[in-house]
């Protein structure tokens, strides 16, 4: 049963799943991956260029 409409959230939730994290440790990483995908304004993070990622 699928709990997120987004491929890349849910194939996070399952990742978090096998790694048997818990069910906070999950919600945190979903919020800061939303968080970061609306910063980048719902671009593919290929299409943003360097100039305005900073990776560090």
């Amino acid at each position: 049963m699928r709990k997120y409409k987004s491929d890349l959230l849910e194939s996070v939730r399952r990742a978090i799943m096998v790694r048997h994290y818990s069910i906070r440790t999950e919600q945190a990483y979903i919020h800061w991956i939303r968080r970061y995908i609306f910063f980048i304004n719902k671009q593919h993070p290929s299409t943003c260029g360097l100039k305005k990622l900073r990776i560090s």
